[in-house]
């Protein structure tokens, strides 16, 4: 066991939420990348690296109501567990209180610029009250005693604290149902102080590197607050006598907060691609936010056990010519995802998107920014020399749904409570609410986008390419 999560809370599975319906319009927007030979292309989420995870039951919780539109709607408020994927737990609470949760969604470790908290001027008062409020703080008597209640519950504690989170989350006028939980939600809401956001427990940067074989391609640098990670060469057939190796050219196996690593490429190999992958086990940091590629709310970070975390990045090398290397990451502060492909090659690479044309000058790197409509999915695949293929997907979920006109009033003493956030609909099934069919890909060309709304702005940003040493 571990000390932040509660031992004695009962297993019970969330009904429904009802997820708020929008109809929207848009056009598809098919623009091509100069391509050169083909490829399977491998879909990449916006991965950070660090904790992935599968979401759980609502484990310890009470209720509150939200008061909005001239009505009051019930809802259970408190903590998930999710199992992180090769080995550990989690504890979350919820920072997207509109919006539904899916049963078994997958989550990834995220940065607040990829989600609703980004913009947020509280999101650091959110991470206080995590710090300073259940799991954290365990000594439900010391914590009563603060918020000046005569006892705590280890329900009253998770729904006080997920309570006085939405009201900085969602900007949400909601209370606690139980005077207790009420009285430490106002004494956290009250007290709470903006701390900074905490580090990704595991990443790599940048996550994509290139240049020529007989070179040593990098750094790619770890960000990690575990004490060393593993070090996983490449292992596909591409990659024949490739080495991980350190600024000195030493072959590594293990590395450490701020370590410099290269892929040591042959001098006689073909042209290719590969990836190395750095694992670690440790504490995810409380107030990291963890998102879902299925529009599944947006979680943070209450607790953690000791978890498997991971981080990979990508190489590409050629002879001669143009040679990219492509990563993307969500961009919520300018609504849409950032498509940075750097040249370390000695000729221009020249592409279309979106009928704009781009040319990246031999050792230079630029950013584009898609934008995209607010819970849209995407997909698209990048094309280059020698057979390079990049694909990403994802959805876009950068803000918080606002108003109760979609929630469904439950009172408390119905059965089966809703998940966090939400509320009975009637007996929809979990799986149901807020699922979505995938938007398919646009087949035939190198980048198919789904862009929702007006006419699409690019935003391009220039800045120097990764040093190649």
């Amino acid at each position: 066991m571990f000390s932040s999560f509660s031992a004695s809370s009962a297993r019970r599975r969330g009904v429904a939420r009802l997820a708020a319906g929008t109809l929207v319009s848009g056009l598809v927007a098919a623009v091509a990348l100069a391509t050169a030979g083909t490829a399977v292309a491998d879909e990449t989420p916006q991965s950070q690296g660090g904790a992935t995870a599968t979401i759980g039951d609502l484990k310890t919780y009470g209720s509150a109501v939200i008061h909005a539109d001239g009505a009051d709607s019930w809802v259970s408020a408190g903590l998930f567990e999710m199992s992180v994927d090769s080995g550990g737990m989690l504890q979350t609470y919820c920072v997207d209180l509109h919006n539904p949760t899916q049963q078994d969604a997958k989550y990834q470790e995220t940065p607040w610029s990829g989600t609703s908290l980004n913009g947020n001027k509280d999101a650091g008062k959110i991470r206080w009250i995590l710090q300073n409020s259940y799991p954290q703080v365990n000594d439900l008597a010391a914590l009563a005693k603060k918020a000046g209640v005569g006892s705590l519950t280890e329900k009253d504690a998770a729904a006080g604290t997920q309570v006085a989170i939405w009201r900085y989350s969602d900007g949400a006028d909601v209370e606690a149902v139980d005077a207790p939980a009420e009285k430490l939600a106002d004494y956290l809401y009250k007290s709470a102080r903006n701390l900074a956001e905490p580090k990704a427990s595991l990443a790599l940067e940048p996550a994509a590197v290139s240049g020529r074989a007989g070179e040593r391609l990098g750094p790619v640098t770890v960000h990690t607050n575990a004490d060393s990670v593993t070090v996983t060469p490449p292992s596909d057939a591409t990659a024949d006598g490739v080495k991980i190796v350190d600024e000195n050219g030493k072959e590594i196996t293990s590395a450490v907060e701020g370590s410099r690593l290269y892929f040591d490429v042959p001098i006689d190999s073909a042209d290719g691609s590969s990836s190395l992958t750095v694992h670690a086990s440790t504490t995810v940091p409380v107030g990291r936010a963890f998102t879902s590629e299925t529009r599944s709310q947006t979680q943070i970070l209450a607790g953690s056990s000791e978890s498997m975390v991971t981080a990979t990045a990508t190489a590409n090398w050629a002879e001669k010519g143009a040679i990219p290397a492509l990563s993307a990451e969500k961009n919520c502060a300018e609504g849409g995802v950032d498509i940075t492909a750097a040249n370390a090659g000695d000729e221009a690479f020249s592409f279309e998107l979106m009928g704009i044309e781009y040319t990246i000058e031999a050792g230079t790197s630029q950013a584009v920014t898609i934008p995209l409509q607010e819970d849209q999915e995407y997909g698209f695949t990048i094309n280059g020399p020698s057979g390079f293929v990049k694909h990403f997907k994802g959805v876009l979920d950068c803000e918080v749904q606002g108003g109760t006109s979609d929630i469904s009033t439950q009172t408390v003493s119905e059965p089966s409570p809703a998940t966090v956030g939400g509320t009975s609909d009637g007996g929809t099934d979990l799986a149901e609410t807020g699922s979505t069919s995938a938007t398919p890909f646009i087949a035939g060309i190198a980048i198919g986008l789904v862009v929702i709304g007006g006419a699409a702005v690019l935003f391009v940003r220039k800045k120097a390419a990764p040093t190649q040493d």
